[in-house]
């Protein structure tokens, strides 16, 4: 079958090869046809030889697709269920104080799906049957693969992020987790703004129900929240991860204002910790989902409360996997979703 496959560490060795059809192994397992995966700046990572990735391994670890074979112990998954799967999970041991408490990123035997064993780039996918979540035909693939950034995002905003009604609320970085973010924020009551280079995104920003956007190239954004009378932004949320975008929400943020981080950052930053001291900030960063999370972001999509496949801007078939890779690095568009 064709896979989108990182062969070896180091920048670059990403290619898309032939590759034999995985199929069941062990009796919990289920076999996916994919039918969509969703391209994630961890895979821009991938690329470039950093996040940890164990290759020889395929990429992605947004995905969804139809179940075409389960395993003799399988129970909870049927033939034909349309699927969405939660991917740092797999391997989780269960029992160690992260799984304890929900944050299974953080079990030391996690073998995330798309980064330590194969995902989603491909014709077929096989996992244990706990990582797979049924969902209704009313929700689409597409819908179904961004299940796992939405959780993300949720997590950021809803769980580590206290907005409480009239908040104003700076959200750096308008690419699709910035405006997810942007959208959650919206829905927990706080009076969005969105600042950052994307025109396009900022029209989309402004459509979801953001009040305001800011072109970083043209304003000073703690200068246009000050001409809104306010004294900075309640909360800033951090979806770029450049040392520009995360100086300039230090200085966005009020006293005793709130910072949350939530874009990751391979390479160190320097920060003026007397921007934090001095307005003695709350600072929050999350990573990945939990458990809380995943459950909130099923219950959003069956509900069409949220619909992430809004910020797909390009979906390509596998054998365009470098058109895709090439076109979110130069942030062209917004979400690349590839499909076999």
């Amino acid at each position: 079958m064709r896979a989108v496959r990182k062969l070896k560490p180091g920048p670059g060795h990403i290619a898309l090869c032939n590759t034999p059809e995985p199929d069941i192994e062990h009796p919990d397992d289920i076999k996916i046809a994919v039918q969509s995966g969703g391209l994630c700046g961890t895979d821009l990572h991938i690329r470039h030889g950093g996040y940890g990735s164990r290759p020889p391994v395929t990429l992605c670890h947004e995905l969804s697709g139809e179940v075409v074979k389960v395993g003799t112990n399988v129970t909870r998954i049927k033939t034909g269920d349309r699927v969405t799967v939660l991917p740092t999970a797999s391997g989780a041991c269960g029992h160690c104080r992260y799984c304890r408490a929900s944050e299974f990123f953080f079990c030391p035997q996690r073998k995330s799906v798309g980064s330590m064993r194969d995902g989603g780039f491909a014709e077929y996918c096989v996992i244990p049957q706990n990582l797979a979540f049924p969902l209704p035909e009313t929700v689409s693939y597409d819908t179904a693969a961004l299940v796992e950034p939405l959780a993300c995002c949720i997590k950021a905003v809803l769980f580590h992020t206290k907005i409480a009604p009239g908040d104003l609320v700076l959200v750096s970085g308008p690419g699709p987790i910035g405006l997810i973010c942007a959208d959650l924020a919206r829905l927990a009551g706080g009076r969005v703004i969105v600042c950052g280079t994307d025109r396009d995104a900022h029209r989309l920003a402004m459509a979801k129900g953001a009040e305001h956007t800011v072109d970083v190239t043209r304003e000073n954004v703690s200068e246009f929240i000050r001409s809104l009378n306010c004294e900075g932004a309640d909360i800033v949320i951090e979806c770029a991860g450049a040392a520009a975008s995360i100086d300039q929400c230090l200085d966005a943020v009020r006293p005793l204002g709130t910072f949350t981080q939530v874009a990751l950052i391979e390479h160190p930053v320097e920060v003026n910790w007397g921007k934090i001291i001095y307005k003695q900030l709350s600072i929050n960063s999350s990573i990945a989902q939990n458990w809380p999370s995943w459950q909130r972001a099923l219950e959003m999509v069956i509900a069409k409360t949220i619909d992430p496949s809004a910020y797909i801007s390009h979906r390509l078939p596998l054998e365009n996997w470098e058109q895709a890779f090439d076109g979110a690095e130069r942030q062209e568009g917004l979400k690349y979703v590839l499909y076999p």
